[in-house]
């Protein structure tokens, strides 16, 4: 807006109906002390003056304007129908003036430079507002920076609170901070602990996570640094994203020797025991078959029910003491995976046909689909070929009502991965529980009443699994069904 300031009432009207021919926006003042008031309520890209004016001529005004802080910037054109003279001249620039233009005005000369000074008023405006919103942002970043220091301070103070070994490390994997417990089984902050020759390497796990932005859990063993002496340590990293990149990582070995020293205890206990009686078992069974051989009862016969029901149950039993066994091993770091290039559509199709064979064909219904991987896949035939059976007997066990079961696989090439997924129609298990079946003896309280067994087939899988550098999860919905899947690598 431009703001006319003239005592004479008839110059007033021509100027306003001149610039506002232009499209300028126009105000107007009829004296000094009137124009005063306006600019410092009012925001003004230009001010055309009139020299000549009772009371408070153009030149006090101008003084006065550039004073104040909100309109010293403003640019003033003087007019002047008197003082041609240069002193006077001279006077409005020193006053503030950016111009003198004398009357009578030639509105086209009036024109040129009002249009130049309010583009350029317009120009120093913007550029005002610019620096003012740059200046506001770069306090704010600055805001945010002490913030962020004073968030990460106290995150590493509570990281150094922790009795854990604690560290970060940065979206490339690159290890930037540790605490003072770190020390104790590291001499660099820069380099990961020593590990056991027999455990896995901390640097490749977590190189297998990060491609797949997955957490990783780990039990490893550890080296002290003072007395040189490995201990059990439960190693999580878990990744922390920036919506969908990953920003860092958080890590934290916790000491579980204690607990794992207990553990074997009792698990060298289940060792003996089970193979204390797997040998009286072998031996009832051997009896047992001798018994219906000399018999030779009639299948029809209660006696012949009676001996295969015996048969039965010594299977179970026989099946319990075996994964009790698989269990000491994978404790002991004993469970041995035989790996060789296998075609893993025939380890499937053994596993579909030890199903079918050993349950009512016309009751349990298994569907084969996906892309059958005919390839070479280094694996233990029969420790995959025994997590598919468990698989899909867990599926036809907790499946009462419904035994169609989906078998499906997928290769995906990118990820260099076969995936086998076992779905069935059964009882499901709720979402906050899902994570938790895959841990040695866990069973769902829903369903321990119900169905028999001890939660340990699940564990020995995941082992089996880990073994062969793989993942193991489930998806599920309660009364819906679940689906169990296992990856394995290409090669």
């Amino acid at each position: 807006m431009i703001l006319i300031v003239d005592d004479n009432q008839s110059n007033l009207y021509s100027l306003k109906k001149l610039l506002e021919s232009k499209d300028f926006q126009v105000d107007t003042a009829d004296s000094g002390e009137v124009a005063l008031g306006k600019a410092l309520k009012n925001d003004y890209a230009l001010i055309i003056l009139d020299v000549q004016m009772p009371d408070m001529d153009g030149f006090e005004v101008a003084e006065t304007l550039a004073g104040y802080s909100k309109t010293k910037e403003v640019p003033i054109i003087f007019l002047s129908a008197v003082n041609t003279e240069k002193r006077f001249i001279t006077r409005g620039y020193a006053s503030g003036g950016k111009d003198y233009v004398t009357k009578p005005v030639d509105p086209e000369i009036l024109m040129l430079k009002v249009k130049t000074f309010y583009s350029l008023q317009e120009q120093n405006l913007a550029m005002k507002k610019a620096q003012q919103s740059l200046e506001l942002e770069v306090k704010g970043r600055r805001e945010s920076q002490v913030t962020m220091k004073s968030q990460i301070d106290h995150f590493h103070l509570m990281l150094e609170s922790l009795p854990q070994i604690a560290f970060t490390l940065n979206e490339e994997g690159v290890i930037d901070f540790v605490n003072g417990k770190w020390y104790e089984y590291s001499q660099s902050e820069k380099q990961f602990p020593e590990t056991h020759p027999d455990d896995f390497n901390i640097k490749e796990e977590l190189q297998r996570c990060g491609k797949k932005g997955t957490a990783l859990e780990l039990e490893v063993r550890i080296k002290k640094t003072e007395s040189g002496k490995y201990r059990y340590h439960l190693l999580r990293v878990t990744p922390v994203y920036d919506g969908d990149s990953i920003k860092n990582w958080v890590g934290t070995f916790t000491d579980i020797d204690d607990q794992k020293k207990v553990e074997k205890e009792k698990d060298e206990f289940l060792s003996i025991a089970s193979h204390e009686l797997k040998t009286p078992l072998t031996s009832i069974k051997a009896y047992v078959q001798l018994l219906e051989r000399k018999l030779k009862l009639d299948k029809e016969s209660a006696e012949a029910g009676f001996v295969t029901k015996v048969q039965d149950q010594i299977e179970k039993l026989n099946t319990l003491i075996t994964d009790l066994l698989d269990v000491s091993k994978i404790e002991n770091g004993k469970l041995k995976i035989n790996k060789k290039p296998t075609n893993l559509e025939s380890v499937i199709s053994n596993a579909i046909d030890t199903i079918l064979q050993t349950h009512d064909e016309n009751r349990v219904k298994i569907k084969r689909d996906g892309i059958k991987p005919d390839i070479l896949i280094p694996l233990d035939e029969i420790r995959i070929e025994q997590v598919l059976i468990n698989f899909l007997t867990n599926a036809i066990k907790y499946s009462p009502k419904n035994n169609q079961i989906i078998v499906t696989t997928f290769v995906d090439e990118e990820e260099q991965e076969v995936k086998v997924n076992v779905t069935d129609f059964g009882i499901g298990i709720p979402d906050f529980k899902q994570e938790a079946v895959f841990r040695k003896f866990y069973r769902v309280e829903e369903s321990s009443l119900q169905f028999q067994g001890m939660g340990i087939g699940l564990f020995i899988c995941s082992e089996i699994i880990k073994q062969h550098h793989g993942s193991i999860g489930v998806s599920s919905k309660v009364d819906e069904g679940s689906t169990f899947y296992f990856t394995l690598p290409l090669n």
